[in-house]
């Protein structure tokens, strides 16, 4: 149980029956900054810029879940944080990989109403248990330029940038933004 703001949230294991409610977590953001990605001979970097008016972005429907595999054997895990109500406030799926020890955060959203209360964190640290009990090096995810929110949370975290993608997001819905990179050891 995590207590934030008053409010009990619950961190568990996902069960069959909240996949219609995690499909249904509004994962969608508005911020009035992004990071600016300077791509040169030696490297890149990232500078945080105001936009505006604010950009509001909204994820296109996951195409790629066409079945459910199970966890326990594909070293994949789905954590949900339920509110008091039941409700489902967030999730995290995560995977592992034994050929790099590398544990990836594929997906994590906390609902609207739910952030900014330490729940992407709640849900952060079971993976990092999870992370643990695999006997992972590091954790990694991949996360869009114009989520400045969400890149000062993972740094708040202990993430750290460690690449970059000006490509992954062509042809798509997210075309001319950029897929950056984030690592940290396994604490």
């Amino acid at each position: 149980m995590t207590t934030v703001d008053e409010t009990v949230y619950r961190i568990r294991a996902a069960r069959p029956e909240d996949t219609e409610a995690i499909a249904g977590v509004d994962g969608s953001f508005t911020t009035s900054t992004v990071f600016q990605v300077a791509v040169s001979d030696e490297g890149f970097a990232f500078r945080e810029v105001p936009v505006d008016p604010p950009l509001t972005k909204v994820f296109p429907e996951d195409e790629s879940d066409d079945g459910d595999e199970d966890g326990e054997e594909s070293g994949s895990r789905t954590f949900v944080a339920v509110g008091a109500d039941n409700e489902v406030a967030g999730f995290a799926a995560v995977s592992y990989s034994p050929w790099n020890r590398r544990l990836t955060i594929e997906d994590i959203e906390v609902a609207p109403d739910h952030r900014g209360r330490g729940v992407g964190r709640a849900l952060m640290g079971h993976a990092v248990e999870f992370a643990r009990e695999c006997g992972a090096g590091h954790i990694w995810l991949e996360v869009t330029n114009v989520n400045a929110a969400a890149i000062h949370a993972y740094r708040r975290m202990g993430f750290a940038f460690c690449g970059l993608d000006t490509a992954l997001y062509h042809g798509t819905e997210s075309e001319g933004e950029q897929a950056i990179y984030m690592s940290m050891p396994c604490p």
